[in-house]
């Protein structure tokens, strides 16, 4: 009977160690994969540099595909693993191995480590792709609107420079009106300021001559006679053109 559980036994460790040795080589192949994703990005790119004759073997989509496939190959060594995990645990807990359970305990927890590695390892390297392949999917995105944006009909983009044009002109207007405004306001200024001094001399020549009401009524008899000449020189000339109109016609 305990030959039998030996054998049981080292049957289950050499399952757990073959299942580690595999998932050992799947998860350095999975992280290499991971590393060289190329994305959508250089997808992209190496469509545009290459012909349809030199495209390269692996591309996004290819990388994607055997991302996929490595990912359920691990998760099932991994559910194997932990299979063997518990059949070696029920096994430590067997009543006629008892004697020998510190040491089938140090095994199985040995074991049971190397897969919390195992799965740690599996589960960063498969949230690095998922965000990597995320990032170039967006970037690509990013990338094909501007392509698109260059590439639009030339009636879009003279529409554009007729908007960017008439843009530029009305700030442009609006430039020479706040100009115009400050101009009017600057002249305001001056008008109120001159208004100001004509009423200042105003008053003061009112006041000279209310304080000397000679020189007043001098102004005014200088005023009248002036007045006058100018009545008298103005009839002269209008009878002698009168005169000279009358000769001119007899």
């Amino acid at each position: 009977m305990a030959a039998g559980s030996s054998n049981y036994w080292e049957d289950l460790r050499k399952q757990a160690r073959q299942l580690e040795n595999e998932l050992d080589l799947k998860l350095v192949s999975f992280s290499k994969l991971c590393t060289s994703y190329s994305g959508a990005a250089t997808r992209d790119g190496r469509r545009d540099r290459y012909s349809s004759d030199t495209t390269p073997l692996l591309n996004g989509s290819s990388q994607d595909r055997m991302f996929d496939t490595m990912a359920v190959e691990i998760e099932q060594l991994l559910a194997k693993l932990t299979g063997v995990n518990d059949k070696m645990a029920e096994y430590t807990s067997t009543p006629g191995v008892t004697s020998l359970n510190a040491a089938l305990m140090h095994t199985l927890q040995r074991h049971r480590d190397i897969l919390q590695d195992y799965t740690h390892e599996f589960n960063k390297t498969k949230a690095n792709f998922i965000a990597i392949r995320e990032r170039e999917d967006l970037l690509g995105s990013v990338r094909k609107d501007i392509e698109s944006y260059k590439s639009g009909s030339g009636v879009n983009n003279r529409r554009t420079e007729l908007f960017l044009k008439e843009h530029d002109h009305l700030r442009n207007s609006d430039r020479l009106i706040e100009d115009t405004i400050s101009i009017a306001m600057a002249t305001k200024e001056n008008v109120t300021s001159q208004r100001g001094m004509l009423k200042t001399i105003q008053s003061k020549v009112n006041s000279l001559a209310n304080r000397f009401p000679a020189i007043n009524s001098l102004v005014q008899r200088i005023n009248l006679r002036k007045r006058r000449d100018t009545l008298i020189l103005g009839g002269v000339i209008g009878i002698c053109t009168i005169l000279l109109l009358l000769y001119a016609f007899h």
